[in-house]
């Protein structure tokens, strides 16, 4: 029978356990916190980059047609005053440069979406896998306290589980 003493010490390593065993997981819960805060951070910051780009093709394809748009009036204007076979060819031209000038700036945003899109789709697979990692070292540290502590379950009780150590003492 175990004295009064031992029954202390126990309950006090026991105590000390649980305290150590609650301190590991807080401190898994706050890097966790801080490993999802930097994704988060990087997701914003790479979609803010992506629309930042996204609106400077928009503006450089805008004034790219305004100036074409000018040169073309311009260049209409004055073949208007030449000859009117003229005019026409210069109007067509203009309009077709115009043209291709939308094409590009419609193919620019889709390729800044699909870069914001794939930024986005990387940072939430990190997320996930961060997660994953800490779940998995919580519960190692949680496996590895009970064990060493003779706390762990026996074979008895969960067959996914090997006990190797066959001298336990119950107190």
């Amino acid at each position: 029978m175990a004295s009064h003493e031992q029954t202390y010490r126990a309950g006090e390593t026991k105590g000390r356990a649980e305290e150590k065993t609650g301190q590991t997981i807080e401190s898994m819960k706050d890097k966790a916190q801080t490993a999802k805060d930097k994704a988060s951070g990087m997701a914003q910051q790479t979609t803010g980059s992506a629309g930042e780009k996204t609106q400077s093709a928009k503006d450089k394809a805008s004034d790219t047609a305004q100036s074409v748009k000018e040169k073309a009036s311009g260049t209409a204007q004055s073949a208007k005053e030449k000859a009117s076979g003229t005019a026409q060819s210069a109007k067509e031209k203009a309009m077709g440069a115009a043209q291709v000038t939308r094409e590009k700036a419609a193919e620019m945003t889709e390729a800044a979406k699909e870069t914001a899109q794939a930024g986005k789709e990387k940072t939430g697979g990190f997320l996930q896998q961060t997660g994953e990692q800490v779940k998995s070292m919580a519960q190692g540290a949680t496996d590895a306290v009970k064990h060493a502590f003779g706390m762990a379950e026996t074979d008895e009780d969960n067959p996914n589980t090997t006990n190797t150590n066959t001298n336990t003492r119950k107190i």
